[in-house]
């Protein structure tokens, strides 16, 4: 059994910036949880996909180096580039997958490659200690949906300039948090993502956390198309589309690495 693998880097055209997810072709080979998430720890990208070819579509898992999560973008669409790197798609055929959060489809439009999500809005929240300590600047807004918090701060400078307590914001019982603000020079809205307790730090460009920012400021600034750029220091753009409880997130997709796992480490 041959499961191939790729590094793709997600939410750029650029290779080296975005955030780069490693995708393993599966087949129909399955394989242990522990399994799974080994591998994801010997990567040690945010995410590692791992994408089963069903009789109609595919099965698509998430790994941190840490943990299992529920939803993420940046994997998914570089899930889907590689389908259709690899010849598993044909270029025109959408990718439909099926997930820990339902159906996900994605397809490309040009150079684009459009990922339909469901939206993830945050209610207000109360501020624990742990967020306040761990952001360590004043809070405009605190929110939280059922994976993360979401802060906003006063400036998109506030954002990027934040050093956030990670020690702090790994106490909290969120996946992550997503930080943002108004954006200039042609975005709407900026943010950064923080998720230590699941094993990363600092995520690159974090699709699902668009999943809660795009209605979040959707409502803002009373606009159903934006688009937003996450200001980490690898640094990534994503189109955003509000329709009725899902969201259409495009970004672009650049293949790094392409091989094989040895035969002695695949599971037989």
């Amino acid at each position: 059994m041959t499961v191939s693998i790729f590094v793709i880097d997600a939410f750029t055209d650029h290779e080296f910036t975005g955030n780069p997810a490693a995708v393993c072709q599966m087949g129909r080979q399955e394989a242990h949880d522990s399994w799974l998430q080994a591998v994801a720890r010997e990567m040690r990208h945010s995410e590692t996909a791992f994408v089963w070819k069903t009789e109609n579509d595919f099965r698509l898992r998430w790994f941190t180096p840490a943990v299992e999560v529920d939803l993420c973008g940046h994997a998914t669409l570089a899930a889907a580039h590689a389908l259709w790197e690899a010849g598993e798609l044909s270029h025109n055929e959408e990718a439909r997958f099926r997930t820990r959060s339902g159906k996900l489809t994605a397809r490309r439009e040009g150079t684009w490659i459009l990922l339909d999500f469901p939206d993830e809005p945050v209610e207000p929240a109360a501020s624990p200690a742990e967020l306040l300590r761990g952001i360590g600047v004043p809070l405009r807004f605190v929110g939280r949906n059922r994976m993360d918090y979401l802060v906003e701060v006063e400036s998109e400078d506030v954002v990027r300039d934040l050093k956030p307590d990670l020690r702090q914001l790994g106490k909290l019982e969120a996946r992550g948090i997503i930080v943002t603000a108004a954006g200039s020079g042609g975005y709407d809205f900026v943010s950064r993502f923080f998720a230590p307790r699941v094993g990363v730090d600092e995520d690159p460009v974090c699709g699902s956390a668009h999943c809660a920012l795009a209605p979040y400021w959707g409502q803002r600034l009373a606009k159903k198309s934006m688009t937003a750029r996450q200001v980490s220091e690898r640094g990534g753009v994503i189109s955003i589309d509000v329709g009725q409880n899902r969201i259409v997130l495009g970004g672009h997709a650049k293949t790094i690495l392409t091989g094989t796992l040895l035969p002695n480490v695949v599971p037989m």
